[in-house]
C-alpha cells in the first residue's frame, strides 16, 4: 500500500479489528514473539492500535514501542490510546516505509496483518532488516495468507531466514 486507505474503509478496518481483539486476545501473538522488559519493539502498520497497549505493557516502563503507520487516522488513534492510558513508552512514526529509527536498534519487530496489502516489499523488509538487531526477531503474522507465500514473501530477499514456527506467528531473523 503505497498510500492510505479511505477514511471510511479506516473506520471499518478499525471495527472489524476490535471485534477481532475481542474475540482472540492479542498478547497470544505477542507472547509467542517472545516480548521482554527493556525490549524495543516496531508496530509495523500498526493500524488502530490493536497490540500496543498489550506490547507496552509486556516491554515495561524501560522498552519502547514504536507503532509506524502511513494513515494519519491510525497515527491519531495510536496517540490517544497512549495519552488515555498515560503510557509513556508508546512512539508513533508517521511514514509508508521509513522508520527514522537507528540501525540494530530493534528487539523485535511486529509485521501483523499487513504484508499482503504492502506495495513495495523488498524496500520494506531492507528498512526492517536495518533496523532490527543481530540477535532481533522479525515476528508475522498475517491470516489472508498461505504459510507458503508468507515465507517466500519475507524470505525472498534473502535477508530473512525462517527460524520458528509458532501457533500464530512466524518468526524469521536476520540471514
Amino acid at each position: 500500500m503505497d498510500r492510505p486507505m479511505p477514511k471510511f474503509a479506516f473506520s471499518i478496518m478499525s471495527a472489524m479489528f476490535k471485534v477481532r481483539d475481542f474475540l482472540f486476545s492479542p498478547r497470544d501473538l505477542l507472547e509467542e514473539a517472545g516480548l521482554a522488559p527493556g525490549f524495543q519493539v516496531l508496530d509495523y502498520g500498526c493500524g488502530p492500535g490493536g497490540y500496543v497497549v498489550d506490547a507496552a505493557d509486556m516491554i515495561g516502563e524501560e522498552g519502547k514501542v514504536y507503532a509506524l503507520d502511513i494513515h494519519p487516522l491510525a497515527i491519531r488513534q495510536v496517540q490517544k490510546i497512549a495519552e488515555k492510558r498515560q503510557l509513556t513508552n508508546i512512539e508513533t512514526i508517521h511514514s509508508d516505509c521509513d522508520t527514522r529509527l537507528p540501525d540494530a536498534s530493534l528487539d523485535v519487530v511486529l509485521l501483523y496483518d499487513v504484508f499482503h496489502m504492502l506495495d513495495g516489499r523488498s524496500s520494506i523488509l531492507a528498512e526492517l532488516h536495518r533496523v532490527l538487531k543481530e540477535d532481533g526477531v522479525l515476528s508475522f503474522n498475517d491470516p489472508h495468507m498461505s504459510k507458503d507465500n508468507a515465507v517466500s514473501g519475507v524470505t525472498g530477499n534473502q535477508l530473512f531466514r525462517l527460524s520458528s514456527e509458532g501457533r500464530k506467528t512466524l518468526s524469521f531473523s536476520k540471514a
